[in-house]
């Protein structure tokens, strides 16, 4: 025989064989068993809270058995979903981590609302402070962010007597726009992973869009704030330890002791000065730039061009994480006297928090998996494809209910990318029509935040506000948000000629 073809031969035995259903299903019935399965999910989540890892892995395995997916391929499923999903954002959400923790534990986020409040001055306090929580957001989780600035507020609110939620306000709300819409955060990144998308290109437009964000919330948290608001009582007494803002270090000294946990460092940033502002901002800025670098130079390169695969380089996000942590790690840990067992620390501190997000990431790409070998996502994609509505409105849609039933943010966005993805992959759409996509996708998970909501009780909490009232300003605001960024989302797709398809 031929040595070629019995190598072909060879790799063909050895190369995994394609999973298909025992048994092929129609499309009412397929779409039954999915509808089925996320209503599976939402009562698992909200009536019996299952942590959601354990029920995006367990709704998975149900679906993949009602599909027909032979029992002996359900786990090869479930580890390809794995696989595939967390080898593209696993490092980008634990890079992102760490230097947020970095920029947290340094003071950093300090020296910007030192230096915003310093050029914009004390009567423009919450433009100032709308401005920090845009920048700190970008590389912070949003529920961090928010515990770390609560000092800052706090300290303004004592000073000119008025209610923390008068600075609190746009300021969060923002801070989540970021939040769901932009890399480094882990919902965001997931949904890129699940469907394909160019991170670099998901950066430069969510970016872009989240600029006049930045600007409608401090406008509608303006309006909102007009009406006087009950203060919490257990508030109230942490205001009283506040006079001004010289008292912020100590209130930021105070709020790394009670936010750290366990086990917390003994690095204690608020006795140095805080680095610069201009510090601060060049470390966000530069992942940002060097994707944004790499992003323009791959499309405006041909393929073959000597430089493409510079640029390329340059601009995975992933190496522009990387890049960022170690100047941090120069730039912050060693000038400021950091031992590398207190640095090494920090950066052990930084990845317990992300670990159940990780897990939920992983079991949205499991479910995303399922849906994909069992047909139903081919049936979701030719019964959408029939409604005739475009694709980034149904994935907003979609995105904004899951988000409204359980919660989470990370969960709408996983849970509907796998949704979508047969629809996405085949649907013949452009890489700047994906990112809009899955940006979209972002935004629904933007609105409605609620009491299924973690993020809803933090603001609540800390800026002393009654659940009414949370409902009346948080809820309608962070809905008016995501509104206006799919609207502008929208707007971008329709310029790229989304309406096409």
């Amino acid at each position: 025989m031929n040595p070629l073809i019995t190598s072909l031969a060879v790799r063909a035995a050895d190369a995994p064989p394609v999973i298909k259903p025992a048994v092929e299903l129609g499309t009412p019935l397929l779409l039954t068993i999915a509808a089925l399965g996320v209503a599976a999910l939402l009562v698992m989540i909200i009536r019996f809270k299952v942590q959601a890892f354990v029920a995006l892995l367990t709704v998975s395995i149900g679906v993949a058995l009602a599909a027909q997916i032979p029992l002996k391929d359900i786990f090869t499923v479930v580890t390809s979903g794995v696989g595939t999903t967390m080898g593209k954002v696993a490092l980008l959400i634990s890079l992102g981590a760490i230097l947020g923790r970095m920029i947290e534990v340094s003071g950093g986020v300090q020296s910007l609302a030192d230096h915003f409040v310093g050029r914009f001055g004390r009567t423009r306090v919450g433009i100032a402070l709308t401005t920090v929580g845009f920048l700190v957001a970008i590389p912070v989780f949003f529920e961090v962010g928010v515990i770390v600035l609560v000092p800052i507020v706090y300290a303004f609110s004592k000073l000119l007597n008025l209610h923390p939620i008068k600075f609190g306000l746009p300021m969060a709300g923002i801070m989540l726009a970021i939040h769901v819409a932009v890399p480094p955060h882990p919902g965001i990144v997931a949904g890129a992973g699940v469907l394909g998308a160019d991170v670099g290109l998901i950066t430069m437009l969510s970016l872009a869009i989240c600029v006049p964000l930045g600007f409608l919330s401090y406008f509608v948290g303006a309006l909102m704030n007009r009406r006087e608001m009950e203060l919490l009582p257990s508030v109230k007494a942490q205001l009283a330890e506040y006079g001004n803002p010289d008292t912020v270090h100590e209130g930021h000294k105070r709020q790394h002791a009670t936010t750290s946990g366990p086990g917390a460092t003994s690095i204690n940033s608020a006795v140095m000065a805080p680095p610069s502002a201009g510090l601060i901002m060049a470390l966000i800025a530069t992942p940002i730039v060097q994707i944004m670098v790499g992003t323009v130079g791959t499309l405006v390169l041909p393929k073959t061009h000597e430089l493409y695969g510079v640029f390329a380089f340059i601009g995975t996000p992933a190496f522009a994480l990387l890049v960022a942590v170690i100047l941090a790690f120069f730039l912050l840990a060693v000038r400021r006297g950091w031992s590398l067992s207190e640095t090494g620390e920090i950066f052990e501190q930084s990845l317990p928090p992300i670990g159940s997000i990780l897990m939920i990431v992983a079991a949205g790409g499991v479910f995303g998996e399922v849906l994909k070998v069992s047909g139903i996502g081919a049936a979701l994609s030719s019964t959408l494809s029939g409604m005739g509505l475009p694709i980034i409105l149904l994935g907003f849609i979609i995105s904004l209910a899951l988000r409204a039933a359980q919660g989470s943010a990370t969960v709408a966005i996983v849970t509907t990318t796998g949704l979508l993805t047969a629809a996405v992959q085949g649907g013949g759409y452009t890489p700047v029509q994906i990112a809009l996509i899955v940006i979209a996708i972002g935004f629904g998970a933007l609105g409605l935040s609620h009491v299924t909501d973690a993020g809803f009780w933090v603001v609540v909490r800390y800026y002393g506000i009654t659940v009414a009232d949370g409902l009346k300003t948080w809820t309608v605001l962070t809905t008016i948000l995501g509104l206006a960024g799919f609207a502008l989302t929208f707007l971008l797709w329709i310029l790229v000629g989304g309406l096409a398809h």
